[in-house]
């Protein structure tokens, strides 16, 4: 499969209306769809959750009330896990596109994929409502405090391990093996291109590169590297601190990695995705606000 090709899959079109246009449904497509929704709650992470995160490493007192301190991490756990819920569906939706695409078009449509991103956001604010209810920080009422000014989030060991199979184990399962099954079908895909290639290019005396073989690699492997390195610290502190409480160093030190991994994943297509870098210099520069805008092709130019 072509590497530029695959990536067009991954664009993220922006379409303002003008004169003559207006968005064209061909670019609701499933897979942007996705990145959207993990683009989304990447996003309100960085609104809401970091500017909080810094405020309480300045001081360790609660300015924001009662209320605040139950709604602060409902919100701050509910962003991450469907972070971690929209990078399972994209481990997915590219293992259908790699392993069956002929079928791809059929098994996911715009349709499927809306609900399932809307099942996905259900799922994850009922669990979170589940996590913060049985560990007495939903109500106000179950919010027990020492202190004015404090705001405790204190876990209980049983749902420690539960969080530890529903929010590490699980998805962490799912992206490795699918993942491990898209790079193992894309070498052998490329494998069979590639001696197909050698065999035409031994009559021309030319050489084939094996750049985008080296490329795909890197790219996976960057992702589970990022995705693992977030996530297993805080949960094997969680495992062998005694009583894991928000407001414990190592909660605050290793929490800030998990939070961390929605600020990376842009970055990740920044570096490797050359139509991410040119829209960025289209949104920087306010060139998304032309009445042209609907028709730039993010692959044309460089950046």
């Amino acid at each position: 499969m072509n590497n530029k090709d695959y990536s067009q899959n991954l664009t993220v079109q922006y379409c303002f209306p003008d004169n003559n246009s207006s968005c064209r449904k061909e670019l609701h497509t499933p897979t942007n769809l996705l990145i959207l929704s993990l683009a989304v709650a990447d996003f309100l992470v960085g609104l809401f959750v970091m500017p909080v995160n810094v405020m309480q490493l300045k001081d360790s007192c609660w300015y924001l009330g009662k209320v605040a301190c139950t709604v602060f991490p409902l919100i701050s756990n509910l962003l991450m896990s469907v972070s971690l819920c929209s990078l399972v569906f994209i481990a997915v939706d590219q293992y259908i596109a790699v392993c069956d695409p002929l079928l791809y078009s059929t098994r996911v449509t715009v349709c499927k994929t809306s609900l399932l991103i809307i099942l996905g956001w259900s799922l994850s604010l009922f669990y979170i409502l589940l996590y913060m209810c049985f560990n007495d920080h939903l109500l106000q009422s179950q919010i027990s405090t020492e202190c004015y000014g404090e705001c405790v989030l204190v876990l209980k060991y049983s749902w420690v391990m539960i969080d530890l199979v529903f929010s590490f184990l699980t998805p962490c399962s799912v992206i490795l093996v699918m993942y491990s099954i898209i790079f193992n079908v894309a070498r052998r895909q490329a494998k069979a291109v590639r001696a197909v290639l050698n065999a035409a290019s031994q009559q021309h005396g030319t050489k084939v590169s094996h750049s985008s073989k080296t490329k795909a690699a890197k790219k996976l492997g960057i992702v589970i590297f990022v995705y693992l390195a977030c996530w297993i610290p805080f949960y094997l502190s969680s495992l062998t601190v005694e009583n894991v409480t928000s407001s414990s160093i190592v909660w605050t030190v290793f929490g800030w990695l998990t939070v961390m991994n929605s600020s990376i994943n842009p970055l990740i297509y920044a570096i490797f995705y050359q139509w991410f870098r040119t829209s960025v210099k289209y949104i920087v520069t306010c060139r998304i606000f032309e009445n042209s805008s609907s028709r730039f092709n993010l692959f044309s130019e460089g950046v």
